[in-house]
């Protein structure tokens, strides 16, 4: 399986803050923004990984994430020229994933969970249809809603719909096999002109293979595409981070997996050792 990061919105909804600079690297408490999403693929096993950026963009991430060698992994980078919508992802990654399965993760989502580490490898493990994950919020207007069934099923999922048939939502994360790749071909522009990332997930629900996992309280998700999200997501942060629990590390996550040896993790930390960043890689 490999992972795509798809960090091509300019964030519009954070003007003026993100006219300089894309969204996906502003800060999140102490880290960009993006170190959280890719943590994600990291905690998931994923070693190959294709960021998806504005044009003109690249050479930005690549200052700050290189081609990933750092970390044991392999990182690349592409440009989608027009916003086409989510699903777009998948078909401007096809040539990267060359046939393999696909975790897609939006650059501006942050997923925190004491045992995270296990339902991601639980997820890719999955070798059919597709695996995503329902959230539940107080207003699920703005997302694509899921209904589930007296057991537990996923029976729908709509977009932004007026009148929600729950309160879960599915969050910017996703486990497809390629498959994905033939659905996405084949979609149709939605009235606002994108290629929905629910009709994906629709038609592996048509097919009876979405699998849609309920995250319970125990789990943290933060969209941050606002600024009173991105508010929210820093206290989040720091408020886990000051409890003990570390959020978006990729380099103690790259650590745990094995990828680089603890000398690796060290060299990583030393030039930010004036930094609470910094010194906690070197305490790990």
């Amino acid at each position: 399986m490999k992972g795509i990061i798809l960090a091509a919105g300019r964030g519009t909804r954070l003007y003026p803050m993100t006219r300089p600079v894309c969204k996906p690297l502003l800060p999140v408490y102490d880290k960009p923004l993006i170190y959280y999403p890719l943590s994600v693929l990291i905690q998931a096993g994923i070693r190959e990984v294709l960021v998806i950026v504005p044009p003109g963009e690249e050479e930005v991430f690549a200052a700050l994430l290189g081609d990933g060698s750092q970390l044991g992994m392999s990182i690349r980078y592409t440009v989608q020229p027009v916003a086409r919508g989510i699903a777009d992802a998948l078909l401007i990654g096809g040539e990267f994933l060359a046939g393999d399965d696909v975790c897609l993760v939006l650059g501006d989502n942050i997923f925190w969970a004491a045992d995270l580490d296990l339902t991601l490898r639980r997820a890719a493990e999955r070798n059919s249809g597709g695996t995503v994950f329902g959230c539940r919020v107080d207003d699920p207007r703005p997302f694509g809603v899921v209904e589930f069934d007296q057991s537990g099923r996923a029976i729908s999922i709509e977009e932004k719909p007026r009148h929600p048939k729950s309160n879960y939502i599915v969050p910017g994360l996703y486990f497809y096999t390629n498959e994905a790749l033939e659905i996405a071909a084949g979609l149709a522009p939605s009235a606002r002109g994108e290629l929905e990332i629910t009709d994906v997930n629709l038609e592996f629900l048509r097919r009876d293979s979405l699998r849609v996992i309920p995250l319970e309280e125990n789990y943290v998700w933060l969209d941050a595409g606002n600024a009173d999200s991105l508010l929210t997501a820093a206290q989040t942060i720091h408020a886990l981070q000051h409890g003990g629990r570390y959020v978006g590390c990729i380099e103690e996550c790259a650590y745990r997996q094995g990828w680089i040896t603890e000398g690796e993790l060290r060299a990583l930390g030393e030039p930010m050792a004036m930094t609470a960043y910094g010194q906690y890689l070197l305490s790990i």
